[in-house]
């Protein structure tokens, strides 16, 4: 489980992480807005704790910039500013939950436990990896939080890979798969597929990987 927190103030930062570390969580701590819309668009988290009052891009700049672009993880925003108004702003931006300062870390851990089983029920259809995700409902392809038009065929190849990313998918299931999502396409046709979305997807940080008469792996990349 993959932890985002973003606050500016060392001493609860440093408590914060090493708690959260201790319970078992991956946790990356960023020190303002800037380098948190950075690491957000790097890769994926399960949550987000997030300070209103980080320097160079505030809080909120960063929330609705995250929501603006479609990036549905659990923010929790964890502030001194607990008044009711800074409290509406920060859900009226996309907030999942609002905890203020000081605070109790039982509290806390048992409010990160309720949005993480939320999040996982509600992205359940949301599948991803580096930059990239797709939603399997809507049909939607983002990179780094950005939709990409991709045809069906793509669309199809994409989502095969993305269920086994890191792993290679052999040719004869490939073709296989794609035939019954209505796609007939001959290997070759496949890799040139997999040389159209391998394009599409580099600035997300993965790429398609052919390996020569195996069939193909969806790699992050280095």
């Amino acid at each position: 489980m993959r932890l985002l927190v973003a606050e500016d103030d060392p001493a609860i930062a440093e408590s914060l992480t090493y708690a959260l570390r201790s319970s078992g969580y991956s946790v990356e701590w960023v020190r303002d807005g800037e380098e948190a819309e950075g690491a957000l668009r790097r890769e994926p988290f399960d949550l987000v704790i997030l300070d209103l009052g980080l320097p160079k891009r505030s809080g909120l700049d960063v929330l609705r910039a995250l929501r603006g672009a479609a990036n549905r993880v659990p923010v929790l925003i964890l502030t001194a500013l607990d008044d009711l108004q800074s409290r509406v702003q920060g859900l009226d931006a996309g907030a999942d939950d609002f905890l203020g300062k000081p605070f109790e870390l039982a509290e806390l851990k048992a409010r990160i436990r309720a949005l993480v089983r939320r999040g996982a029920a509600a992205n359940a259809d949301v599948v991803g990896v580096g930059g990239v995700s797709l939603d399997r409902t809507a049909r939607a392809a983002h990179v780094n939080g950005q939709p990409i038009e991709l045809e069906g065929a793509d669309l199809a190849l994409l989502e095969l890979l993305l269920n086994r990313p890191g792993h290679l998918v052999s040719r004869d299931q490939i073709v296989a798969q794609l035939a019954e999502s209505g796609h007939t396409l001959s290997m070759r046709d496949v890799e040139e597929n997999a040389r159209r979305l391998s394009a599409r997807l580099a600035p997300g940080g993965v790429s398609v990987v052919s390996v020569p008469g195996l069939g193909l792996s969806l790699e992050k990349q280095p």
